[in-house]
């Protein structure tokens, strides 16, 4: 690679991974923050729930058959062993690391870079000795290392490790007998030999958060919608607080075409983060718009409305169509049920502003009635544009829509009987479609808005907030 090449992509990474602005920062996709603090307790997490500390005594004990054991250091061939500069303690066998306490850890940020990982714990050792018995050791020892934040193969964030140091304490003999001269060999043989065990203990450790880490990315089904695919959008950003996924969601159909449904000009004027122990997602008003364009394009906005659907309290009758409007309806024979066509022509339009998310539904409905023995006749068709509320509720791993109707105005498009205000109609029309049509259309946002995951975390008992443009989540750590 030319030098001056070189020096461009090193300025791009640089660029990438610099601290992310502390002032509103604007964006149309989804944003993951991810906070220090729940990061590093995904690092403690994976200590407990991991083999990992397990895997490194299995490593000493099966692979050495004791470090400084019979084919280990000590033993027969080894550097200290028969033959070898301190035969004379050939009889000190089978050292082995009995126990590694849960390590403490801390985790610091660095912006621009990655992270800085300090594991703190103890090993605990026993061996046979040389005077014969059991001696047991101990040492305390700090492991520190520093990972950059890049992008894998995949795509998706990774913490490389590019340092690992170990400090050791000081080693104490808890029980047995060990001469002081032999006593100083063995100390400094554990100083050479335990930071090549534990630094393989950071490096797995990290292989577990880049788990998590990747699987922020990914494809979540949304049912007989279709999918969303989940990739970076650009490169990481860290803070000395958290770090910051810009994401893109990717719309696909059942049959895995992508849906490319327009996005907002006006891009979500992300706040700062205030609280230094929590994180977040950010839900684009782009996912909102592609969720109810796919229920409209699939046909899942559509219904007919029909008696037998029809609660008994609710009015679907000419009889009380005639009523609100004598003059032009009254004439219709009495007491037919009425049948009503509703079909979503056009994608409807979420808004997303002043801690309110309102959905706009533009409707065409055909109102029949029913001729005994004979096909259903038109009577008028309406244009009419539902405004309705959509609560938000967060669960574990989606956001969740259900909707309540604001208004619901009409326009008459075309009418078989005489012409009419459409307005006066308004009440009445409101009755008897949201009796029916609110319900079928929560059944059918049951699928969700899928959010990323983040490190596993649970976002049911995050706090939702509704900014310009955008649905901002919020978990405390």
């Amino acid at each position: 690679m030319q030098p001056a090449m070189l020096a461009l992509w090193s300025l791009l990474l640089l660029w990438g991974l610099a601290t992310p602005c502390q002032g509103l920062l604007e964006t149309v996709g989804t944003l993951a923050r991810i906070d220090k603090d729940e990061l590093g307790k995904a690092i403690q997490n994976s200590l407990v729930g991991e083999p990992i500390l397990q895997n490194v005594l299995g490593s000493v004990t099966a692979v050495n058959r004791g470090l400084l054991g019979s084919g280990g250091l000590l033993g027969g061939g080894g550097l200290l062993g028969h033959g070898g500069v301190f035969g004379v303690v050939e009889e000190l066998s089978g050292l082995k690391i009995e126990e590694l306490t849960l390590p403490k850890v801390s985790l610091k940020l660095l912006p621009g870079f990655g992270v800085q990982l300090s594991l703190h714990t103890k090993v605990g050792m026993r061996c046979s000795g040389p005077l014969g018995g059991l001696l047991q050791l101990a040492a305390e020892v700090n492991v520190t290392s520093r990972a950059a934040l890049g992008v894998s193969s995949r795509g998706t964030p990774i913490l490389i490790l590019k340092r690992c140091n170990t400090l050791l304490g000081h080693i104490s003999l808890f029980s047995g007998l060990l001469p002081t001269p032999l006593f100083g060999v063995v100390e400094q043989m554990i100083f050479k030999v335990l930071p090549g065990l534990l630094c393989p203990v950071v490096d797995s450790v990290l292989g577990v958060v880049n788990e998590l880490l990747g699987a922020v990315l990914g494809l979540v089904s949304l049912g007989a919608l279709g999918s969303v695919e989940f990739s970076l959008a650009t490169l990481p950003l860290i803070s000395n607080q958290y770090i910051e996924l810009d994401i893109n969601p990717i719309v696909k159909s059942v049959a895995g075409d992508i849906i490319d449904f327009p996005k907002s000009r006006a891009p979500a004027k992300v706040p700062p983060k205030k609280d230094h122990t929590s994180s977040q997602v950010m839900v684009p008003l782009y996912l909102f718009n592609t969720m109810f364009g796919l229920l409209q394009t699939n046909g899942a906005l559509d219904m007919d409305i029909t008696p037998e659907l029809v609660p008994s309290d609710v009015p679907l009758t000419t009889t009380d169509l005639a009523a609100l409007l004598p003059e032009a309806l009254g004439k219709l024979p009495l007491h037919q049920q009425l049948l009503l066509f509703l079909r979503v022509r056009e994608a409807p339009t979420v808004t997303l502003h002043n801690k309110k998310a309102l959905v706009s539904l533009p409707a065409n409905i055909h109102v029949l009635f029913y001729v005994p023995k004979g096909t259903p006749e038109s009577l008028f068709e309406l244009n009419s544009v539902m405004t309705v509320r959509a609560q938000l509720a967060p669960s574990a791993t989606k956001l969740h829509i259900s909707l309540s109707l604001e208004r619901l105005s009409v326009k008459v498009a075309s009418s078989f009987t005489h012409a009419f205000d459409g307005s006066r109609l308004e009440e009445w029309l409101s009755h008897v479609v949201w009796a029916v049509y609110a319900p079928k259309l929560n059944v059918a946002l049951d699928v969700g808005i899928p959010l990323p995951k983040v490190l596993n975390i649970n976002f049911s008992n995050s706090v939702l907030e509704i900014i310009e443009n955008a649905v901002v989540l919020t978990v405390a750590s």
